[in-house]
């Protein structure tokens, strides 16, 4: 089956008058598979909203490949432009107008029937809402009704770059359970959030990258078992004397607010005995599950070499390149476009 996104190699410079040329992608491959929410992550500055601009022909990359579909991009993106919707910046709507005039106007643009705009209001819950003026919409609404836009076209992909910047935990959700039904009805989803958790909750897979180069890939639950360090969760009355007891015996020991955490124990058991032998019982003794936010600490902390090519689990420890700066030009080039 063909990927939805392919890119190897790919590589993007951007020059300054006064600290030279930075760069930005350095080296990045990415396969992204059909019919999957795709997670895409990385520290500010790592290279990704340059990578996506690269891919939808907003930046012009200085070396590598890249295909949607198959077909080559950007030399052949109008082929298949039709099947990519994509919201790169914050939405652009008229605010006077109601969310069902926008997009007809946007419809008459593209070229799409009526009853395709009630179908995209319909998708992503806003139908009853559709009367209403965008003005009055909340943030989460108006991310919604950006998606819509892109639904017109009925898209086999769909890029989001950071879509759940300043939403509240309902928009947020809101914007998690559209992913997965697109997701679910086979449309192809690649997502760009620092919300890691939301993407550990919505994704199939996730690719990390760190100042423009590929870190690791894979589903989401393997990414995850790349950090086995058996941290135990512990309550206890004295935490500060429970910690510095355990630190003693040469355990790592992070102290919480309330509790503390114990890495790489292997047997949790030891733990009580040794309390117990100095009159601490414990209230609480748990594992502690990795999640995507302390795999993504511990992973992104180090970069692969240019041409190395990490699987999950594997990790390298190279040298820093200097930070790309920020990509002015084609941040005006997606406003002109919205």
């Amino acid at each position: 089956m063909t990927a939805a996104i392919e890119i190897a190699g790919l590589r993007k410079t951007f020059g300054g008058l006064r600290h030279g040329n930075r760069v930005a992608v350095d080296g990045l491959d990415l396969v992204v598979e059909p019919g999957r929410v795709h997670g895409f992550l990385g520290p500010n500055g790592s290279g990704k909203t340059t990578t996506i601009r690269a891919l939808l022909g907003l930046v012009r990359a200085d070396a590598g490949a890249m295909r949607i579909f198959g077909e080559t991009v950007p030399q052949r993106l109008p082929r298949v432009i039709g099947q990519v919707g994509a919201v790169v910046e914050s939405p652009q709507f008229f605010p006077f107008y109601s969310g069902r005039r926008n997009l007809r106007l946007l419809g008459g643009v593209v070229g799409v029937k009526r009853r395709r705009i009630e179908e995209s209001l319909e998708i992503v819950g806003l139908r009853d809402r559709a009367s209403d003026r965008v003005k009055g919409y909340s943030l989460g609404m108006k991310q919604r009704l950006a998606i819509a836009a892109t639904l017109l076209k009925d898209p086999k992909l769909l890029i989001l770059d950071e879509p759940n910047n300043g939403l509240d935990p309902a928009g947020i959700r809101e914007v998690r359970d559209l992913m997965r039904t697109l997701a679910d009805s086979g449309v192809t989803v690649l997502l760009s959030s620092h919300i890691l958790s939301e993407v550990q909750n919505v994704c199939d897979a996730v690719s990390i990258i760190s100042r423009g180069r590929h870190v690791v890939t894979g589903p989401v639950a393997e990414v995850l078992a790349t950090r086995d360090t058996h941290d135990v969760r512990v309550k206890v009355s004295d935490l500060d004397y429970a910690a510095s007891l355990l630190a003693e015996s040469g355990l790592p020991v992070r102290r919480e607010p309330d509790h503390i955490v114990v890495s790489d124990i292997a047997d949790p058991a030891w733990i009580t005995q040794t309390l117990a032998r100095r009159r601490l019982f414990v209230a609480e003794l748990t594992p502690v599950a990795p999640d995507l936010e302390s795999v993504f600490l511990e992973l992104t902390g180090t970069t692969p070499t240019p041409g190395q090519h990490l699987q999950v689990g594997e990790v390298a420890t190279p040298p820093d390149p200097p930070a790309p700066p920020v990509d002015v030009l084609a941040t005006e080039q997606a406003g002109e476009q919205a």
